[in-house]
């Protein structure tokens, strides 16, 4: 008696997603799947708690959607240099139902759901350098975060679309050529490598008037190809973009104006743009643009985890 009403007890939590749930995926056919989007159309609509999975060494090749009514997702990659999530999607692609993918749905990857989790994982795309837009991590949902990971494209690999989530990213790698880095969320770069691989731009930031922060950098490291000497450290996708930068180490390919309008010098009235203690040859707090800004040993005090993601705490 007593046995089956511990049976019973644990299938009833099961039932209302009280349980952490753990599946490994594999090539080899030694894991609970051998896909990836296998494992995630594993994890239940309204989990509530996290859905662990495991992914073993391997290129996987394939378009993956993390659903909008799936939270608490947690992708933990075995190596990320050698647990590769890959595509190659890109803008103008025609499908066979006749549509054309565009920036919004050319993503490798895409997260919609909320509290999304990844480690030691690279996610590409390898559409190739004169694709286009090509993205290999769309993210849509709130609160999602990155530890150890690589995000790894050309033009447009990290989209950030969610206007007012929130996202964190701890030692990771982001690579690319043209706006690589770019979206409405906001968004915390902690201790991040960032290489360029054109004269480009590396944001490209469409921050809502109304969000106090876009995407903050810290302790970040820009560098580039040997080639690769003008690229500037954001333009405005919207008028009133939100980049800063601070304590960063920059290469000599930053170049001395610091950020571009966009052609457009209205956007020097309301792009929100600064650094603070940059470093590096690229580094030039005198010759930056007038319309950005350098900013105080006071200032930089309100750029706290706090305050920039709220309650949030990534990893907690």
């Amino acid at each position: 008696m007593k046995t089956i009403l511990i049976t019973f007890v644990c299938a009833l939590l099961n039932l209302h997603g009280f349980t952490q749930k753990k599946v490994t995926v594999s090539k080899d056919g030694k894991g609970s799947y051998s896909t990836v989007q296998a494992a995630l159309d594993a994890v239940p609509e309204g989990n509530s708690k996290p859905f662990t999975i495991y992914i073993k060494n391997g290129v996987y090749k394939e378009p993956l959607v993390v659903d909008a009514r799936k939270s608490f997702v947690r992708l933990i990659g075995e190596d990320k240099d050698k647990t590769i999530l890959t595509y190659d999607n890109h803008a103008g692609t025609r499908l066979p139902n006749g549509d054309t993918l565009n920036t919004w749905t050319c993503a490798s990857f895409f997260v919609y759901g909320n509290d999304f989790h990844a480690e030691n994982l690279s996610f590409e795309n390898n559409a190739g350098f004169t694709a286009g837009q090509a993205v290999a991590l769309r993210i849509e949902g709130n609160r999602a975060s990155f530890n150890n990971c690589r995000m790894t494209g050309f033009q447009d690999v990290l989209f950030l679309s969610g206007s007012g989530v929130k996202h964190y990213f701890k030692d990771c790698y982001i690579e690319g050529t043209t706006d690589f880095i770019f979206g409405a969320a906001t968004a915390v770069f902690d201790h991040c490598h960032i290489h360029s691989k054109k004269n480009s731009h590396v944001t490209a930031a469409s921050t809502n008037s109304i969000i106090p922060f876009g995407f903050v950098f810290f302790d970040c490291r820009l560098t580039a190809d040997s080639t690769i000497d003008k690229v500037s450290l954001g333009r405005p996708w919207s008028p009133t973009a939100n980049v800063t930068y601070i304590n960063c180490w920059m290469g000599k390919h930053i170049i001395a104006e610091g950020w571009n309008n966009w052609r457009n010098a209205a956007n020097e009235a309301t792009a929100r743009y600064a650094e603070y203690h940059s470093s590096g040859p690229g580094a030039n707090p005198g010759s930056r643009v007038k319309w950005s800004h350098q900013l105080t040993d006071e200032e930089v005090k309100r750029f706290t985890l706090a305050n920039i993601l709220g309650e949030w705490r990534p990893g907690k």
